[in-house]
């Protein structure tokens, strides 16, 4: 089944030529539009053309590696909420902690087959949050956080402040794993000192009132919004 997905361009950025023709020729097949870069270089010159919906980096290309090319366009406002996965055959934690850390919302090791590619390409844009002035909605769960506001089902949710900001952090970006140092600052600040436990202990009271689901943690690196 061919999803609706016309208007979504990816690009993919590999410097092996066979690698970029079967990830094309299967995200074509599901009515994606696709673009191929042979290197760093000319994958911002594609991006800053085309403006893609998501973008597909292998870490190890020439000119510039997957992770400068991320970091660079992540400080264009353009491509500030831009999905941007990393596949690599590099699959050691530093090298993924370091991918997130630059701007990445997925990392992906090769091998893996066009199918379960395809699959996490699909996830990703499912999870788009939609957003409307203050309102984060997704799926059934909506996050007004000028009201400081959570409903599920239309019923609402009560959270302890923490807890909102924790959850509406997240839910920003579902999917995306937030490491433990990026939520501690986001949500408490640098200048505040708290114990190791703290997100652990807030995240176990949000699942508690959203459902175990929710929320999942990404052994080592930190936590992701899935709904």
């Amino acid at each position: 089944m061919i999803l609706e997905t016309k208007a979504r361009t990816i690009l993919i950025a590999d410097d092996e030529p066979d690698i970029l023709e079967i990830i094309s020729f299967n995200l074509q097949s599901q009515g994606y539009h696709s673009i191929c870069a042979n290197n760093g270089i000319e994958a911002i010159e594609l991006a800053k053309i085309h403006k893609p919906d998501l973008i597909i980096l292998d870490v190890m290309m020439p000119g510039k590696s997957g992770f400068e090319v991320c970091k660079f366009l992540r400080a264009l406002p353009e491509f500030e909420n831009t999905i941007i996965i990393f596949l690599t055959a590099l699959n050691d934690d530093s090298t993924q902690i370091k991918g997130l850390e630059t701007g990445g919302d997925d990392y992906i090791t090769k091998p893996i087959s066009p199918k379960v590619l395809i699959s996490r390409v699909n996830a990703l844009f499912r999870r788009i949050t939609k957003e409307t002035g203050s309102i984060l909605q997704i799926g059934d769960l909506a996050i007004d956080r000028e009201k400081y506001v959570v409903t599920l089902n239309n019923e609402e949710i009560i959270l302890a402040r923490k807890e909102f900001e924790l959850l509406a952090l997240l839910a920003s970006k579902p999917a995306k794993v937030f490491l433990r140092n990026e939520i501690l600052n986001k949500v408490w600040g640098s200048d505040v000192i708290v114990g190791d436990r703290t997100i652990d202990v807030h995240i176990r009271k949000i699942r508690q009132k959203l459902g175990d689901d929710c929320i999942t943690t990404v052994k080592g690196v930190g936590y992701k919004f899935q709904m």
